[in-house]
């Protein structure tokens, strides 16, 4: 009762069938035809008022060929006829909605998971129970076993597991040791474990995901650009069938006979169910396309550009080596551990990974930071700021260079970088480091390439000898260092290969995130600048997404437009066969039903992965699982 009562134009069609029918049984079809001429012609008013909507708004109203065939069905007195058209049409509604729903099941279930509850652990142990938004950092979470984490936070306990396949896609459950970042959306293993929230629900991993993913459910732009694409000819094709039909039989129930077979549907269901299940596909995956536009822009990728550090890299440099100048504060060790604990003390208020990771490094060694102020960034070039008094400078050789005057180039090893410092004015000396590439960079280069992706070039802020190494490590031949955000903006704006992609992890990556025709976002870190920029979030520290969410994009559109041409080519089958009077207006009207069945039918199969995709995807699951080992 309650899906007929949701769409009340096909329930009310339905009635007046069988009303039609009841008085075509008694003998009374005089009021039968009225009453079915009626509805029919104010069924044609309902969708015709539609489709002037949709021509004022600059779309061609696919429509039109219902409103012909209704209208023309009445005037040759083929009004039941007419009324099963008329039932179609608006049943059609229903159809794509069920279609729809199919196709966003994993998508719902990313919104469904969402947690509406906590449990705090009081001061005196017990516990609260109480609204997730009620959560604040810092406070102790209790976690049942199988329980979605509510906020993001980290682990009190010494070790459990968790299952982050809904956030990350990553099928095996994942072991977390005490003090390690949790990610909400994550279900608790088999074990009740306390953790301490570090985030307010509206501030966590998976409300930004769940944001995103209500958002790409809502999209629907390529949708209209593809039954604009192929409704013109269409209905030109369609009404020229049925008009030879009509000149060479001198009938005009022919000319409704054809035109009830001519269904639109083909057009404005197969791509909104196809795009959908593309997209819950993408999810499953660990990849959040924002809207469906975005997989048609991935399907046509030629280019793809990478930042180097968190993107081909791991994102989390190593210390190497300390090098002050002779006679920086204290000679040998000390000086070494005091170059080191300024260093991090200045990019503590840095947003880059090699800050992070030289912070990492200075605790590491037992150092503890010391407070900064006045501290200023200059967005990939390094910081200044105020450490215990003495101005500390520290990034690139050319910014600390403006500070001081001159500074001392470091023989670098391949793949090393370095943190050039400087205090009170003097050149103290640099901090070296290293990031590992991603063990599955390389796979991912060939992997695009044989995806038809044929540019691929590294963009990066850091110097030109270490992006070169890094790069001939991944397999990449094109790469450009020392370059600022907007010099990334350039050179992704000028590819001679659209359209471009952009994967990025870093605020410094935004900008060009932004400019390309579809930006890639590493937000398995929650970098979320560039999570806002891009198009395209993964979700995952696998850098194999990337040609996983290409590969989906060219299976989602593969699947729309042949779900599209199959349509076309049996609606246009059968309007060849009703050109000859073979089919009666009722069984064609009938037929076309069948024709969205199979149109839509098809279009489901984006749910699933085609077969490349199924192989890759076995092979990370190997990857994943020897990692863990």
């Amino acid at each position: 009762m309650r899906a007929m009562l949701s769409y009340p134009l096909f329930t009310a069609s339905l009635l007046v069938l069988a009303v039609v029918f009841a008085l075509l049984a008694s003998g009374q079809s005089g009021p039968a035809q009225w009453i079915g001429s009626v509805w029919a012609g104010l069924v044609v008013l309902w969708v015709a008022r539609g489709m002037v909507r949709d021509v004022m708004a600059g779309h061609w109203g696919v429509d039109i060929l219902a409103v012909i065939a209704i209208t023309a069905t009445v005037a040759v007195g083929e009004y039941v006829a007419a009324l099963v058209v008329g039932l179609m049409l608006s049943g059609g509604e229903a159809l794509e909605d069920y279609a729809a729903g199919r196709a966003r099941r994993e998508l719902n279930a990313l919104l469904d998971r969402t947690p509406r509850t906590a449990r705090r652990v009081l001061a005196d142990g017990s516990l609260e129970e109480i609204p997730v938004a009620e959560v604040v950092p810092g406070e102790l979470l209790l976690l049942r076993p199988a329980e979605v984490l509510p906020v993001d936070g980290h682990l009190e306990d010494d070790e459990t597991e968790f299952d982050e396949s809904s956030i990350t896609g990553e099928s095996l459950p994942v072991t977390r040791l005490r003090g390690e970042h949790l990610l909400s959306g994550s279900v608790n293993g088999a074990s009740a474990v306390m953790m301490r929230a570090a985030s307010t629900a509206a501030d966590s991993q998976y409300a930004r995901i769940v944001d995103m993913v209500r958002a790409a459910a809502e999209s629907r732009a390529p949708v209209v650009r593809l039954a604009d694409r192929y409704a013109v000819p269409f209905t030109v094709l369609s009404l020229t069938i049925a008009g030879l039909a009509w000149w060479y039989w001198s009938d005009p129930v022919v000319f409704a006979e054809v035109l009830v077979v001519a269904t639109p549907c083909p057009l404005l269901i197969a791509a909104p169910v196809a795009f959908l299940g593309g997209m819950g596909r993408a999810a499953r995956a660990g990849v959040i396309v924002k809207d469906a536009g975005t997989l048609e822009r991935l399907s046509n990728v030629r280019t793809v550009a990478y930042d180097k550090t968190g993107t081909l890299t791991c994102g989390r440099p190593e210390l190497v080596a300390v090098e002050p100048v002779p006679g920086f504060v204290w000679a040998g060790e000390d000086g070494a551990r005091e170059l080191l604990r300024l260093t991090a003390s200045a990019e503590q208020y840095s947003s880059h990974v090699v800050a992070a990771s030289v912070q990492d490094a200075a605790r590491t060694h037992g150092l503890d930071l010391l407070p900064a102020t006045d501290a200023h960034e200059e967005a990939t070039n390094g910081v200044a700021a105020t450490v215990d008094g003495r101005t500390v400078v520290v990034g690139k050789a050319r910014f600390v260079a403006e500070h001081v005057g001159e500074v001392a180039e470091a023989t670098l090893q391949p793949g090393h970088l370095a943190v050039y410092v400087a205090v009170d004015g003097k050149f103290a000396g640099t901090v070296v480091m290293a990031d590992q590439l991603r063990a599955d960079a390389a796979d991912t280069v060939a992997a695009l390439a044989g995806l038809g992706v044929i540019d691929q070039l590294v963009l990066s802020g850091d110097a030109q000898s270490t992006v070169d190494h890094v790069a001939a490590d991944a397999g990449l031949h094109r790469a450009f260092g020392e370059l600022l955000p907007q010099d990334k903006v350039r050179i992704v704006g000028q590819a001679p290969h659209p359209p471009v992609a952009m994967v990025g992890d870093g605020v410094n990556d935004a900008p060009a995130l932004a400019a390309a025709d579809v930006g890639i976002a590493m937000g398995g870190r929650g970098a979320t600048a560039a999570s806002e920029s891009a198009d395209v979030v993964i979700l995952t520290e696998h850098l194999g997404r990337v040609a996983t969410a290409v590969r989906i994009g060219q299976r989602t559109m593969h699947v729309a437009l042949q779900s599209i041409w199959i349509g076309i080519a049996l609606s246009v089958g059968l309007m060849l066969v009703a050109a000859t009077g073979s089919i009666p207006a009722v069984v064609g009207a009938l037929s076309q039903e069948v024709v969205d069945l199979v149109v839509i039918v098809n279009a489901l199969r984006a749910i699933r992965p085609g077969r490349s995709e199924s192989a890759a995807t076995q092979l990370q699951v190997s990857r994943s699982a020897a990692e863990a080992s």
